[in-house]
């Protein structure tokens, strides 16, 4: 790797780590940002993306998905923008919370966020057919969901359905993977499987054990095949919020299909934290994507 794509890596280590940073902090002076692009016509008003973009925008897009637990977050404070200084686009996208709608809308959002992505993709000079996805907690869920799903057209609704909602491969940092099979690691009331608090009672409308049908569609693993994209997983052991068993069944399934995945399971690491940032991790995470998406370690095609 020469020195200039190391440095541009070690830049994408230090923006990776202030999830709460300002949305522009590490981007080259000469990035185009385009905020608060509707992705569905008169839709709601987190139905809206933020473009980060290269001054030759010809390369791939990432798309980052923020966490939340499906009922909070932002497209601000984007934790990939140190990708635009490898010559990536990048999108942030916010999505209807639980409290809007239960699921499947966060899903159907994502997806049609990257069908309007593909169908402006000349206006904007990215390249369509190199879309990658990047999430977190309840990112992480809905990258891997995109990732199983592309060859579905289960959630595909609305609008500019002549483009597909694919994506390429996938990072999906401590995401659920399989609602049915979900066993709380802690007793934090937000992660039980039933009670007012829960995240997952409010993103299903009642609790897992009366939504089983719903929670199974939810489910990354119910839709893995030989098809789906590629997926680069990371999973603490201490995390409280998200058993490691989520993560590593879903690899597991991944790998049984043929399907290109790689897991890293982070010793002591919790939900989220700087052992998922490390140099050398970040440096795996940009050679995963550039393998995927036609470049080389050098991030040029």
């Amino acid at each position: 790797m020469n020195f200039s794509a190391l440095s541009a890596l070690l830049a994408l280590s230090f923006v990776l780590l202030p999830l709460a940073a300002r949305a522009d902090r590490g981007l080259p002076a000469d990035t185009k940002t385009v905020r608060d692009l509707a992705y569905v016509t008169d839709g709601h008003a987190r139905q809206k993306l933020d473009l980060y973009l290269p001054a030759q925008p010809k390369g791939p897009l990432l798309v980052y998905i923020h966490g939340g637990g499906w009922r909070a977050g932002s497209k601000d404070g984007v934790p990939s923008l140190g990708l635009v200084a490898l010559g990536y686009s990048v999108a942030s996208v916010e999505y209807r919370f639980s409290q809007d709608a239960i699921f499947p809308a966060q899903i159907e959002d994502c997806k049609a966020a990257v069908r309007w992505l593909r169908a402006h993709a000349a206006e904007y000079g990215y390249d369509p057919k190199r879309i990658a996805a990047f999430g977190d907690s309840a990112g992480g869920h809905l990258t891997a969901l995109l990732a199983t799903t592309g060859n579905v057209r289960d959630f595909d609704k609305g609008e500019n359905l002549d483009q597909s909602s694919a994506i390429q491969c996938g990072i999906d940092w401590y995401g659920p993977a399989d609602f049915p099979g979900f066993i709380p690691p802690s007793g934090a009331p937000m992660v039980q499987r039933a009670g007012p608090d829960s995240v997952l009672v409010q993103l299903f409308g009642g609790p897992l054990g009366e939504k089983m049908e719903l929670a199974r569609r939810a489910s990354p693993v119910t839709w893995v095949t030989k098809e789906t994209a590629p997926l680069f997983i990371e999973q603490g052991t201490k995390d409280p919020l998200v058993p490691a068993a989520q993560s590593t069944g879903l690899a597991d399934k991944l790998k049984a299909a043929g399907v290109d995945a790689t897991l890293e399971i982070i010793e002591g690491a919790g939900h989220g934290g700087p052992e998922f940032t490390t140099p050398d991790r970040v440096h795996r995470m940009v050679e995963f994507l550039n393998r995927h998406l036609g470049l080389g370690a050098n991030g040029k095609s």
